[in-house]
């Protein structure tokens, strides 16, 4: 098969052969025969004013068609040139917000005393009922089972296992976590348990303290995992309809676990005040 560039060079060579034909029995008939050169005139004339049109047709089409063909390479070439200026847009959107968080990151760092090792989530555990997150350091950094993990707004979790390079962290949300609390209003103690979802409850809070929707709930530094005084989350409901001695609590934690990207693991460390 022909390509389309091909057949239209064929064709722009068949009709200018063909007027040249019909050129030269014109002159041969208008030359050695003037008394029958209007005859013939009169039968060459519209067929070479055809073949004049043809030819422009098809240099028409001939630079129609090369316009065609650069203006699709030209759009192509566009293409290409936006689709890199999206991505670095995308690229340097990123690299600005990552800025921020670890000029908010190295700002909560200045009121940290202590060793602080700083780290990049880089795994999720995909199941429901077992909330835990990897980072990218381990024993080699000086990471061990038991250190807390916290960020700016509020404290995440514990390592549970470490490797020589990274480790694993079990959520407050998961339902094997417990962190002593208290209220910061009221000072009313009690033990944060996750449930598996985004949310803690607040257990063994006995009735007589009063506590309500909105008290800020924090660390009493009591079981010997987190220091005193770091943010664990808010109130937002208080049953007090059903029996017992305690209250039932619900909690909704500082942290938002579906964007951590960045900890800090705490080891010999402090927080000022």
């Amino acid at each position: 098969m022909f390509s389309k560039k091909t057949m239209v060079i064929v064709g722009i060579i068949i009709i200018i052969s063909v007027n040249i034909i019909f050129l030269s029995v014109s002159n041969k008939y208008h030359y050695t025969s003037p008394g029958s050169g209007g005859i013939v005139s009169g039968f060459i004339f519209p067929f070479q004013d055809i073949i004049t049109g043809s030819i422009r047709f098809a240099k028409n089409v001939w630079r129609h068609y090369f316009f065609l063909v650069s203006a699709a390479r030209e759009n192509d070439s566009l293409r290409k040139d936006l689709s890199r200026y999206v991505q670095q847009s995308s690229e340097y959107h990123e690299i600005e917000l990552s800025n921020i968080r670890l000029r908010y990151l190295l700002d909560f760092r200045q009121n940290v005393t202590g060793q602080v090792i700083a780290a990049e989530v880089i795994g999720v555990d995909p199941s429901p009922w077992c909330r835990t997150i990897v980072i990218n350091k381990g024993k080699s950094d000086g990471i061990s089972k038991g250190l807390p993990v916290i960020i700016p707004e509020g404290i995440v979790g514990q390592v549970i296992d470490a490797g020589n390079n990274y480790s694993r962290v079990l959520l407050i949300i998961d339902q094997n976590s417990a962190v002593d609390a208290i209220v910061q209003r009221n000072r009313a103690r009690g033990i944060v348990r996750g449930i598996s979802s985004d949310k803690c409850i607040l257990k063994y809070v006995v009735r007589r303290h009063d506590i309500g929707e909105g008290d800020i709930i924090i660390t009493s530094g009591f079981d010997g995992v987190f220091p005193k005084g770091l943010t664990i989350g808010y109130i937002e409901k208080v049953s007090r309809s059903s029996p017992g001695l305690f209250h039932e609590v619900e909690i909704v934690p500082y942290a938002d676990f579906e964007k951590i990207e960045e900890v800090f693991v705490l080891k010999n460390f402090s927080i000022k005040n």
